[in-house]
C-alpha cells in the first residue's frame, strides 16, 4: 500500500488549486456532494501519481486529474447517459454586502440566467467555457486538460460563446415581451 500522506511539494502543487478543482467538479457533476467526492478522489490520485508529475502547470495537471476522475465517477455512479447532468445550484452564491432586497433579487436572477445558459450548452462546450472563462486557464492549458488540439479548444469556445449569446439574447427578448 503506497504512502498517501502528501509531502510539502505535493501540497504546494495541489492546495492553491483546490477551489478551481472543486468548481470544475461542481459544473461537471452538478451537485456539491458529488463534487466533494470527486475532488477528494482526484486529490488522492494526484498524491499517488505526483512522482510522475513532470513540472509545468500544476493547475492544469490537477484539473486534468479532476476531469478524468469526474468522467470515471459519473460513469460508475450514474451511467454514461447521465455524464453531463445539469448544474442545479446557485453559481458562486457568496455573501453580499448589499442589503437592498431589489439588488439582491436582481443578482440572483442574473446568476440563475447565467447558470441556465451554461447548462444549455453541450458538455463539450461547457467544459471549455468553464475552464477558460470561469477558471481563467489559457487556451493551451484548456487543451491539455481536455486533451484536445488547441484549434478544437478555440472552435469549441467560439461555438459555446455563440450559443451562450443566442440563449441569453432569446431569454432577455422573451422576458422583455412579457414585461419583466
Amino acid at each position: 500500500m503506497p504512502d498517501l500522506r502528501p509531502t510539502a511539494d505535493v501540497e504546494q502543487a495541489i492546495l492553491p488549486h483546490l477551489d478551481a478543482a472543486y468548481n470544475l467538479a461542481r459544473w461537471l457533476t452538478a451537485t456539491e456532494q458529488d463534487a466533494d467526492d470527486v475532488v477528494q478522489e482526484a486529490c488522492l490520485r494526484a498524491i499517488k501519481f505526483f512522482p510522475g508529475f513532470q513540472g509545468g502547470s500544476a493547475r492544469a495537471w490537477l484539473l486534468t486529474i479532476v476531469r478524468r476522475t469526474c468522467w470515471s465517477w459519473l460513469a460508475k455512479h450514474r451511467g454514461p447517459e447521465d455524464k453531463f447532468a445539469a448544474f442545479d445550484e446557485e453559481l458562486h452564491s457568496g455573501d453580499c454586502d448589499s442589503v437592498d432586497p431589489q439588488a439582491i433579487l436582481l443578482r440572483q436572477a442574473d446568476r440563475l440566467l447565467v447558470r441556465e445558459a451554461l447548462e444549455s450548452l453541450p458538455a463539450e462546450y461547457r467544459e471549455v467555457v468553464v475552464l477558460r472563462e470561469l477558471e481563467g486557464l489559457s487556451y493551451r492549458e484548456v487543451a491539455a486538460v481536455v486533451e484536445i488540439p488547441l484549434g478544437t479548444v478555440m472552435s469549441r469556445l467560439a461555438r459555446g460563446r455563440k450559443e451562450l449569446r443566442t440563449f441569453l439574447t432569446a431569454r432577455l427578448e422573451e422576458e422583455s415581451k412579457r414585461g419583466l
